[in-house]
């Protein structure tokens, strides 16, 4: 799924919404988590979350309107 689009919609009329790229993964990170309720409907928790003693880690966590857990993870596949 490449070349996601985003459209602004007004008086019914569809216009396409610019996108950007980021430079470093963690410039996404940043912004995900400082607008994560905005945009995913889930109230943000803690970055870099450590996941116990065998080393694994959670990128962003938080919580959905349920209370449920949610996991976000950002890799970079370049």
């Amino acid at each position: 799924m490449s070349n996601l689009k985003v459209f602004r919609v007004r008086g019914g009329q569809a216009t396409e919404v610019p996108g950007a790229a980021v430079g470093v993964e963690v410039e996404l990170q940043r912004l995900i988590e400082a607008n994560m309720e905005a945009m995913l409907g889930i109230r943000f928790l803690a970055t870099e979350y450590c996941t116990g003693h065998h080393g694994g880690r959670i990128d962003s966590l938080g919580l959905d309107e349920n209370g449920t857990p949610v996991i976000v993870e950002f890799t970079d596949r370049r």
